[in-house]
């Protein structure tokens, strides 16, 4: 969930979102203002236009890094996956 009262709206994310720099920090913000054991969907304290910003910088950051794979040097067979959870 993220806003406050009546503009508060549910967004779900990827999974992947949750080991970025941008949205650990949101949800840092997101302990420091409800704690960190509570039940149900994350609340996330920010205005909603401010986590759409968010959102699209992480996108974007994830298409550049994706388009950048596609197109090295195709004598290099070596990849390194990582899988972070």
């Amino acid at each position: 969930m993220v806003g406050q009262g009546e503009e508060q709206q549910r967004i779900i994310v990827p999974v992947i979102y949750i080991n970025h720099p941008l949205f650990m920090h949101l949800l840092k913000e997101a302990e420091e203002e409800y704690g960190f054991d509570h039940q149900g969907p994350i609340n996330i304290p920010c205005h909603v236009q401010e986590f759409r910003n968010v959102q699209g910088l992480i996108d974007k950051e994830k298409s550049q890094h994706h388009h950048h794979h596609h197109h090295q040097d195709h004598q290099h067979h070596h990849h390194a996956w990582c899988f972070k959870a």
